[in-house]
Formats: structure tokens, sequence, C-alpha cells
């Protein structure tokens, strides 16, 4: 395994593997043996980095989430986990009530709820402290300094660690993160937005969900990372839910335009040469960018998680990663 650094203040700065397991459906749609299973092989492999919500997953039973957090608390508490594994955990986009969405009735980004749901969050997970707290959809009805100064003072009682942002506008991004740093107080350095290696068109980069938030990473959000070197882009989804490999999965209608093609023959030409799956090249070009990219991929069976971590031994050469880089 190999390790990346998240986080600049020595107080809470972590050293993270450089491939996160997501387990936004542990405890629901993968049950708790499949779930355990896939966690003890990611931590016997040397992964420390998972990624989970307050939310998860509230679609698969028309409930609130906390299907994930809660698994994960057992879990721990199974294994005698301590803070040797890196939480990362979101909220902002819990359901209010059962049968509603974030999109309608989302908890928001108010101090009151960033303290009640952090609260909620420790419980489910059982740990004194999360190490990475997300927000992680947009709340215009909030004023940004409310949430940035909310967050700030779980991070001063020692409750909350790191603070990241996902599926936010670059320009919110910056703003908090300015109002953040004039005043003192820690603000988000960690970004979580969907990125892999095809790219979705470009009308649908400034509008991915229903309320208008940002959730692809587009050439807005590399440029920011490129003059921001202290952040770090934790990219969900990078494997499009397995439509690289998989028949039954089609690629997402976002994806249908006269550029893919050309990235998936380049793709396709880079796997062969090097005797890799298509999933493991697309990792392996995040893992190893110039830029401080750490892929954030589930796995529903050890058989997919074990693909996914050979990739980090992967090696492409610079003439591979640059055909992969200009295919378009």
């Amino acid at each position: 395994m190999r390790y990346r650094t998240i986080g600049t203040d020595p107080a809470h700065r972590r050293e993270v593997s450089v491939l996160a397991l997501g387990a936004m459906l542990f405890g629901s749609r993968t049950d708790e043996e499949t779930s355990f299973a896939v966690l003890d092989r990611y931590v016997e492999a040397g992964g420390n980095f998972i990624d989970t919500s307050d939310n998860y997953a509230f679609w698969t039973d028309g409930g609130q989430g906390g299907h994930s957090e809660e698994l994960l608390g057992r879990w721990r508490r199974s294994r005698g986990i301590g803070d040797e594994i890196v939480i990362a955990t979101k909220l902002g986009a819990r359901p209010l009530a059962p049968g509603t969405s974030y999109v309608d009735n989302p908890e928001g980004l108010s101090a009151k709820v960033i303290r009640e749901a952090a609260e909620r969050s420790r419980e489910r997970l059982g740990v004194e402290k999360l190490d990475l707290l997300y927000a992680h959809i947009e709340d215009r009805t909030v004023p940004i300094r409310e949430t940035v100064e909310g967050f700030a003072e779980l991070v001063a009682e020692g409750t909350v660690g790191l603070l990241g942002v996902s599926n936010h506008a670059v320009w919110r991004v910056e703003r908090a993160r300015a109002l953040a740093a004039a005043a003192g107080l820690p603000g988000y350095e960690v970004l979580q937005y969907q990125h892999s290696l095809l790219r979705p068109r470009a009308d649908v980069t400034d509008a991915m969900f229903p309320d208008g938030s940002l959730g692809h990473t587009g050439a807005e959000l590399l440029t920011y990372l490129r003059a921001e070197p202290e952040l770090t882009l934790v990219a969900y989804s990078p494997l499009l839910a397995g439509a690289y490999t998989r028949q039954d999965k089609p690629l997402p209608q976002d994806y249908d335009h006269p550029g893919t093609p050309a990235r998936l023959a380049a793709l396709r030409a880079v796997a062969e040469e090097t005797g890799a799956t298509l999933n493991q090249v697309v990792l392996a070009w995040q893992m190893g960018g110039d830029l401080p990219i750490i892929p954030l991929a589930g796995a529903s069976s050890v058989a997919q998680l074990e693909e996914n971590l050979a990739a980090i031994d992967l090696e492409l050469t610079q003439d591979q990663r640059a055909r992969l880089d200009a295919a378009h």
C-alpha cells in the first residue's frame, strides 16, 4: 500500500492510503457478512481510508439513512478498530423525514444541524472524533459564514479533525475557505467530487444535481486544485458503477458525446499493453497523476476489491499517461 498526506495542520493531518474504500451500500444492499469481509481485506492490504455519509443509503428503504455508519460502528467494535483507520463522513444531505430526499427536504448546513448531525454520526460510528467531516451538498439558505463557523467550532472542541466539502460550486468553496482564513479558522482541505477518465458533457458539469449543485469535476475545479496544492481531491465513482467493463451497465447518458470513443480507445490500448483491466488503468491513472487525487471506489465483493487493490502497483509510463490525457 502507498499513502498520501491529507491536511496541513500537524494536529489533524493524516496519512491515508492512496485508494479509499467507499462504504455507501454497506449495511443496506451489501449485507453485513460481505461488508465485513470487504472491510477486513481492505485493512489487511494496508488500506485505512473509508468513506461514508449520514444519509447512506436512505434511498434503499425510503428512510433517512444511517445504515452505513451503523455498520461501520459494528465492524469497528467487533474488530477492535481504533484511530488507525480514518473514517470520513458527510452531513447536510440527510432527509429530514422518511419518504423524502435531499432534493426537497435536506437537513442543510446550519450551525445547529452541523452540531447535531455530527453528534449522531459520532454515536453511530462509535468514535470520539470524526477524522474528516464533509459538507455534503450546498445549502444556499444558510450564510456561508454560519456554516464555516459551525464546522470550526467542532474542530476547536476536538470532536472533528479535518474538514471537507463535496458537490459545491467552486466559487462557494473558495469563498468559504477565504472566510475561514480571514477569521483564523480551519477551512476545507479535502474536496470530494465525481471524477473519472471519461468526461461528461460540459453542460452536465454545471448542474449535476436537481438542486443545481456541482457534482462532476470540471476544468474549473482541476485548475483550482493546481492553484491550491494543499488541497486533495477524493474522486468518487471513478469506475462509473462498473460501466467500463460490464455489458449490463451502459455508460450514463452524460458521457454520450463525440469525445468518449477516443478516450475509451486509448484506455483499451493501454490496458492491452499493461495486461491490466480497464478499471485498474483508470485507478492507476488517477493515483499516479500530478494532481493530488485519491480515487474512492466501492466494492460489493472481495473479488471487486482485489481488482481495485491491484491497481496500486500499476505504474503507467509517461507515454501511456500522455495518450490517456490527450484523447478527446
